[in-house]
């Protein structure tokens, strides 16, 4: 845990409970995290300093999020509170880690598509843990302790490079809410010595604003809610009046290990897109691609053609709502297309992504709303979502978290952004992530599934 010398941070933090949303209790169990690596361009010796980064990851977080500071709870009234209390607050848990081998020993690299370009550079975290004495990186576990955070300062020989790594339970933050987080903490780095330092734009952490934009919005079901109602064959079950107690006893889920990266640059990834259907986006086209090959690769393992085949997208509410840009919290709803394996299998990639957009597009604000009152009032139906998104003999699953438009590379504390970025854990089958790669402006597709 953090060192006793931080705790003056934490001095300005006041006594408060802060209301989670519904959207917050149903990541409960789940965390975000990834790897950012820092080169040492001008050979500072204080380079990444644990005193640095960790005493504005405290000012930040009493200044601004003291969400991060406390310890979820079920109140008197049955709701889903976090509660900030001074005298025993949530620390962060911020170290750091030194390994006596360069980070080329840890590095791939591949042929670039740019004339004259350099070699693409991966961090590949499977030889740090293999060849470097470290163990695996912690996760915050905050069902069973109440740590929000975990950060680790990866140092290597000859103090070149440094690796940040971070861990965040997904409660308090969905994508778009932890990078600007990222960003806030960083900015605070910069100006450590600044007194009284005051963000230009803070976030919004109240979940009152998501509460009173959706009490305005008729909620329409979504083709996929509809789909999962039809194959339900048990009877309805009546959902208990609170769910706030059986959300937050989620407990925290232990994250697959093996990952599997696939670099695509920039210029084939617009090749793919005019070969396949210049008038669709990039991320259409790539999702019918992993879509139809995940078909065919569950046909093969178990030598039955699947009859579902679901493809999902996190919508993120902050584009066609009036809530703040600025909130904080989770709201980000899933976007799912159910389509017929069969005719996944069968058409061409072209029909995929319509099929796909056609489901995936319209998604908007009533939605929003029905998956919300869904996890409210039909527990049953979450439950039997979280089944079917995976690969089986029955379905296959492709889930695209797509962050190649957030700005992780500006993730700057005081010493230039990241130069690369990875992950460590995912917490579902089928899961991918999408990295934007700087090196060549393609992206980074990290795929998580079963071997």
């Amino acid at each position: 845990m953090l060192a006793a010398n931080f705790h003056d941070c934490f001095e300005a933090v006041e006594a408060q409970e802060l209301e989670l949303g519904t959207l917050d209790l149903a990541t409960f169990g789940i965390n975000v995290d990834g790897f950012y690596i820092y080169q040492n361009i001008t050979r500072e010796p204080e380079f990444m300093s644990l005193d640095r980064i960790a005493r504005s990851f405290c000012k930040v977080a009493a200044d601004y999020y003291p969400m991060i500071l406390g310890r979820p709870t079920v109140n008197h009234d049955g709701k889903a509170m976090v509660v900030v209390d001074p005298n025993n607050i949530s620390m962060p848990d911020i170290a750091e880690i030194w390994v006596n081998r360069p980070i080329e020993d840890f590095i791939e690299t591949c042929k670039t598509d740019v004339k004259g370009g350099e070699d693409i550079k991966f961090f590949n975290k499977h030889k740090l843990y293999k060849n470097s004495g470290v163990a695996r990186m912690p996760q915050a576990k905050y069902n069973q302790d109440g740590t929000a955070a975990v950060v680790r300062i990866i140092r290597f020989k000859d103090n070149d490079y440094a690796a940040l790594y971070i861990s965040l339970t997904h409660v308090l933050f969905d994508g778009t809410g932890a990078t600007a987080f990222f960003n806030h903490w960083a900015e605070y780095s910069r100006n450590i010595d600044a007194v009284g330092y005051r963000l230009e734009k803070p976030p919004v952490n109240d979940r009152s604003v998501v509460h009173e934009y959706f009490d305005k919005v008729t909620a329409t079901d979504p083709p996929f809610l509809k789909h999962m109602r039809e194959c339900n064959t048990n009877p309805p079950m009546a959902s208990p009046a609170n769910i706030a107690p059986i959300l937050m006893a989620t407990p925290d889920i232990p994250g697959f290990e093996q990952q599997h990266l696939l670099h695509i640059s920039a210029a084939k990834l617009e090749k793919l897109r005019q070969d396949v259907d210049k008038s669709q986006t990039t991320n259409l086209v790539l999702a019918a691609l992993l879509t139809k090959s995940m078909a065919q690769v569950n046909m093969k393992e178990f030598k039955v053609a699947p009859k579902w085949s679901y493809v999902m997208f996190p919508f993120d509410c902050r584009h066609r709502t009036d809530i703040p840009v600025e909130f904080s919290g989770n709201l980000s709803v899933s976007a799912i297309a159910p389509l017929d394996s069969q005719f996944v299998l069968e058409s061409s990639y072209k029909d995929i992504a319509l099929a796909i957009k056609d489901h995936c597009s319209r998604t908007t604000s009533d939605y929003a709303k029905s998956s919300i009152l869904t996890i409210e009032n039909e527990l049953h139906i979450l439950y039997q979502a979280s089944v079917s998104l995976c690969n089986s003999q029955d379905t296959s699953y492709v889930g695209l978290s797509n962050l190649r438009y957030m700005s992780l590379y500006t993730i700057d504390f005081g010493y230039g952004g990241p130069e690369l970025l990875s992950c460590d854990y995912y917490i579902q089958d089928g899961m991918m992530r999408i990295y934007p790669n700087k090196q060549d402006g393609g992206i980074d597709l990290v795929m998580n599934y079963n071997d």
